[in-house]
């Protein structure tokens, strides 16, 4: 995509929009035929739904050849974190977009026309893309918090390996890393310099300040199962 064609960049957007728009259309028409009984209408429907669908990956593709992906098997695990961080900014980023700025500027709109359905309908859509993009936000955040976890992992199969060979000398026990601390049940490393601020634990938080009911933010386990991280 040539980013110096501000106008084609424009038409692709609303292309996508359209093509997307035209996708969901049908599909409510597809399930309202198939309430009407009408089988054959409805799989029409949904035949052109889907071929509505495949314009708009189209589009979208253009619009962000970044995730174009030809061979995933060939890509290295730092490149698929990568092109999955990138869906996670953008979906943050539309959510965002929608909670701050047009849902409020369509409720705002409703008001003045007085439309109080509408004005419920977009209140409570506000609150909807709010919760998705905190769920975003949680996950692109867990995404950096499981990294350290598979480093640990690997740390601890190589004492284990040169436990096992004789490499090495002296004492090969690892020894704990001051502050941080791993989960037993997932393996997730609490970071005092990151706290956990999803649960309302501020950035500089001790892990020995943390309230007894927080819970793991990975698989929800208490406090009590996480032990000193040694790495």
């Amino acid at each position: 995509m040539n980013t110096s064609n501000p106008g084609t960049l424009q038409n692709l957007e609303a292309a996508f929009g359209g093509e997307s728009m035209a996708n969901r259309k049908y599909l409510f028409f597809a399930d309202l035929a198939k309430q009407l009984g009408h089988g054959e209408l409805a799989r029409l429907f949904r035949e052109t739904a889907q071929q509505e669908t495949e314009h708009a990956f189209a589009h979208f593709r253009l619009l962000h050849p970044e995730l174009v992906v030809e061979n995933p098997e060939a890509l290295s695990q730092d490149a698929k974190d990568a092109l999955l961080a990138r869906c996670l900014e953008l979906a943050i980023e539309g959510e965002t977009y929608e909670f701050e700025v047009m849902y409020p500027e369509f409720a705002a709109q409703a008001q003045r026309d007085r439309d109080q359905g509408a004005v419920a309908e977009f209140n409570e859509q506000i609150d909807e893309s709010k919760e998705h993009a905190g769920v975003f936000r949680t996950a692109a955040r867990n995404f950096g918090l499981l990294a350290p976890v598979e480093q640990h992992h690997a740390g601890r199969y190589s004492q284990a390996l040169q436990s096992l060979t004789g490499a090495g000398s002296g004492d090969n026990r690892a020894t704990p890393t001051a502050g941080r601390w791993i989960c037993k049940v997932c393996g997730v490393i609490y970071d005092p310099a990151q706290g956990d601020p999803d649960s309302g634990i501020a950035a500089g938080t001790p892990f020995e300040s943390i309230p007894e009911d927080w819970s793991c933010p990975i698989c929800g386990t208490r406090k009590r199962n996480f032990v000193p991280y040694q790495g």
